[in-house]
C-alpha cells in the first residue's frame, strides 16, 4: 500500500514538474515571439567630461562609438588608467549606433542557437553586457546611449573627454618602427593638451590616428585594383506615429516582410522608389528599427559618390539625404497603407559610413579565413555575419558573397605595420575588402575592442609591445584566458562542413572568392560550381582579373570573343579558355597553340588539368581552378 501512495506521489510530482516546465517554455515561447514593446522612452545622461585630465594615462582610447566604449571599459576593469577621447563635436557616446541612429544591430550569432530562449552571440563579453539592458536586435538610441555611459561611468579608472576640437598623435622614431607615444589634444575650450599613454587604442570609425601616425593602409576596394570603389553610405532617418497597431500591421504586408519586438525588415516596394537624382542616392529595401516613443529609424538610403574623409564630400551626403529623406517616406506612405499615417521625422546628424581605410597589419584577414571558417591560434573574437557588399554606384546592385559559420578574427589583424604602441579595432583593422564585408559590423568590433583592452594590460606586464605580444603564442594564450575569465567565449561551435568545401574544385573557388569572381548568397548556394561555364564568361572573369592584378594582365581578353555569336551562351572549351588567358596575360600564342603554351610554361598544372571532366565544356568549378593556376604560375598570388 505504502509503494502504492510513493508511485502516486511520484506521478503527481512528475505531473507538476512537466506542467512547470511546459509553462516555462511556453512563456519563454511568447515572450520571444512577442511584437509588444513595453519599453519606456528614456532621457539622455549628460556626459560628463573630466575638468582637468591627467598629463599621462596607461591607456589612451580614441574614438566614442562602440568599440571604443568596449576597449576603455575592458582597459579600466583590467586595472588600467584610461583617457576616453571624442574628436567628432559629440555629446554622447555611441557614435554610428546612438548619434548615427543606426539601432538595428547585423547580428553575430553563434551556429549553435537553443530552440527556445534568447539568440545565441557569438563572443558575448562585454558586448553581450550592453546587448543584454538594450530593448532587442533594434533599440531606441538614447536606451544605448545611457548605457554605454553607465559602463563607462562605473569604471573609475575611465576619465572621459569630450568635443575636443583636434587630436593627433605623438610619434617618435624607434628602431624598426615608429613608436606612438601619446595624443596631442587641443581640447573644447582651445588649450593644447599633450598627453603621454604607454598604449593608444585606434577605435575611430576610419583609422584616423594610425593613419595619422603613418600606419600604412589601403582604401575602399584597393586590394581589388579599384581604389574608388567603396560601399555606399547611408543617411538613416526617422518616421513617427509608428503605434503598436501600426507596428503589428507589418505582419500582414507579406513580400517578405517581417517582425520581431524591435525591428522590421522586408518593405520590398521600396525598391521601386524614383529617386530625385538616381546618380547619387537611391533606397534598398528597409530595414526598421523600432525606439519607444512610437518612431522608427529607417536604414535603407544608399547614397553613392561620396569620399567619407573629405568633410566637403560629407557635407554634400548629408545635404543629399535631407533633401530625399522626405520623398521617400511619401512614396512609402503611398505605397503600403500600413504606413498611410506616419510622417517624416528628420534624419541622423551622423552619416553610416560603411567603408574607408583598411590598415595593413600583422596578419591580414582574407576571403578565404572567412570561406574556410577558420580558427586561428591568436583569435580573440569569431564572425559569423553574412559578407554584406553594399552597393557602390547607381549601377551596382551589391552582393551576398557568402554566409559564413564561424571564423576567427587574429590579434595580429589589430596590429598595425610600421607604429609599435598602437592597436586599431573595428571596421578599419587589418581586413582585405571582401571579409570585412563581415567583419565589419559592431558586435564584433566591440570584441575587438574588449580584446585590445586587455592586450594593453598584458603587454604592460610583459614590458613587451603589441607587435612582440603578436608574435608569442604563449602570450596570446594568457590574453585568450583573461577574455574568457571577463566573460567572453572564445570556444569554436561545432557545425558540420559546408557544401561547398567538399567540391573537389574549392580550392579554385577560394581564389574566385577572393578575386570579386563568385557570390554564394545568403545560404551559400548560388556559386554554381558544377554549371556550364560559358565564352562570354569568361572574357568578363578575365577582365576582372585584369583589374585585380593590373601589373601581371594587361592584354584584352575580349578579343577572345570578337565575332562570336551569343558569347554568353557559347560553351567554355579548354582551348578557349586557354586563348582567352593568352590574350589577356599578352602571351604570343594563336588559338590553336594557346593551350601548349599554357602547359609548357607552367601556367597551367597538370594536376588542375588532370580533373578536366570533358575540354569541350568546361564547368564553372573548373575553370575557376584553372584561373587560380594561372594568377598563382603568372602572377605569384596564391589565394587558400
Amino acid at each position: 500500500m505504502m509503494a502504492k501512495e510513493r508511485w502516486k506521489a511520484l506521478a503527481i510530482t512528475l505531473l507538476l514538474l512537466a506542467l512547470v516546465t511546459g509553462g516555462i517554455m511556453g512563456y519563454v515561447y511568447l515572450e520571444r515571439n512577442s511584437t509588444d514593446n513595453k519599453h519606456k522612452h528614456q532621457a539622455l545622461l549628460r556626459v560628463e567630461s573630466v575638468a582637468e585630465p591627467k598629463t599621462a594615462y596607461d591607456v589612451i582610447v580614441a574614438g566614442t562609438d562602440p568599440e571604443g566604449v568596449a576597449a576603455a571599459v575592458s582597459a579600466a576593469r583590467n586595472g588600467l588608467s584610461v583617457l576616453l577621447v571624442d574628436g567628432r563635436g559629440r555629446e554622447i557616446l555611441g557614435g554610428l549606433m546612438t548619434i548615427g541612429w543606426l539601432n538595428s544591430l547585423d547580428m553575430n550569432k553563434s551556429p549553435e542557437q537553443p530552440r527556445l530562449g534568447k539568440i545565441n552571440q557569438l563572443n558575448k563579453g562585454i558586448y553581450q553586457e550592453w546587448f543584454d539592458r538594450i530593448e532587442g536586435t533594434s533599440f531606441d538610441v538614447n536606451t544605448a546611449a545611457n548605457e554605454f555611459y553607465r559602463m563607462v561611468k562605473a569604471e573609475p579608472n575611465i576619465d572621459v573627454l569630450m568635443q575636443v576640437q583636434s587630436m593627433e598623435p605623438i610619434v617618435a622614431q624607434g628602431g624598426t618602427a615608429a613608436v606612438i607615444e601619446g595624443l596631442r589634444i587641443v581640447d573644447q575650450s582651445g588649450r593644447t593638451l599633450e598627453i603621454s599613454a604607454d598604449a593608444v587604442i585606434d577605435a575611430t570609425q576610419d583609422a584616423d590616428i594610425a593613419a595619422m601616425a603613418g600606419v600604412p593602409y589601403t582604401l575602399g576596394r584597393e586590394d581589388l585594383g579599384r581604389p574608388e570603389d567603396r560601399m555606399a553610405v547611408t543617411l538613416v532617418f526617422k518616421m513617427s506615429g509608428v503605434t503598436q497597431e501600426v507596428w503589428d500591421s507589418f505582419a500582414g504586408i507579406g513580400d517578405g516582410t517581417g517582425i520581431d519586438k524591435m525591428s522590421a525588415w522586408g518593405f520590398m516596394k521600396a525598391r521601386e522608389y524614383e529617386s530625385s537624382n538616381p546618380e547619387k542616392v537611391g533606397i534598398r529595401a528597409l530595414n526598421v528599427g523600432r525606439q519607444n516613443d512610437d518612431t522608427v529609424l529607417i536604414n535603407a538610403m544608399h547614397i553613392f559618390g561620396i569620399d567619407p574623409l573629405n568633410p566637403d564630400s560629407v557635407k554634400e551626403a548629408i545635404e543629399i539625404g535631407t533633401k530625399e529623406a522626405p520623398l521617400i517616406v511619401d512614396y512609402l506612405r503611398k505605397t503600403y497603407k500600413e504606413l498611410a499615417n506616419v510622417e517624416y521625422a528628420g534624419v541622423a546628424e551622423e552619416l553610416y559610413v560603411r567603408e574607408t581605410r583598411h590598415i595593413q597589419g600583422e596578419y591580414r584577414l582574407t576571403a578565404g579565413d572567412v570561406l574556410d571558417n577558420r580558427d586561428f591560434w591568436d583569435a580573440i573574437a569569431y564572425g559569423s555575419y553574412a559578407v554584406d557588399i553594399q552597393r557602390m554606384n547607381h549601377q551596382d546592385r551589391g552582393a551576398i558573397v557568402m554566409a559564413p559559420e564561424q571564423y576567427g578574427v587574429p590579434f595580429r589583424t589589430l596590429v598595425p605595420l610600421a607604429v609599435d604602441n598602437l592597436l586599431v579595432v573595428g571596421r578599419a583593422a587589418s581586413f582585405d575588402s571582401i571579409p570585412h564585408g563581415s567583419a565589419r559590423v559592431i558586435p564584433l568590433g566591440m570584441a575587438t575592442g574588449e580584446a585590445a583592452g586587455a592586450a594593453a594590460k598584458l603587454a604592460q606586464e610583459k614590458s613587451m609591445t603589441f607587435r612582440e605580444l603578436s608574435g608569442s603564442k604563449e602570450s596570446i594564450a594568457e590574453l585568450r584566458k583573461r577574455l574568457t575569465r571577463q566573460g567572453m567565449d572564445l570556444e569554436r561551435a561545432k557545425f558540420p562542413l559546408p557544401e561547398y568545401a567538399k567540391h573537389p574544385h574549392y580550392k579554385g573557388l577560394i581564389a574566385a572568392v577572393s578575386m570579386s569572381l563568385a557570390f554564394g548568397g545568403e545560404f551559400n548556394e548560388a556559386f554554381g560550381l558544377d554549371n556550364q561555364a560559358t565564352a562570354g564568361q569568361f572574357a568578363n572573369i578575365m577582365a576582372t582579373v585584369k583589374i585585380v592584378h593590373a601589373d601581371h594582365f594587361a592584354g584584352n581578353p575580349y578579343l577572345a570573343i570578337d565575332g562570336m555569336a551569343d558569347a554568353g551562351k557559347q560553351p567554355l572549351t579548354l582551348e578557349q579558355l586557354a586563348y582567352t588567358i593568352s590574350l589577356t596575360a599578352e602571351l604570343e600564342a594563336s588559338r590553336e597553340n594557346a593551350l601548349e603554351t599554357l602547359k609548357t610554361s607552367g601556367l597551367l598544372e597538370a594536376d588542375t588539368l588532370a580533373m578536366i571532366g570533358d575540354p569541350s565544356q568546361l564547368k564553372v568549378g573548373e575553370m575557376f581552378s584553372l584561373v587560380r593556376d594561372v594568377v598563382k604560375n603568372h602572377a605569384g598570388i596564391v589565394y587558400e
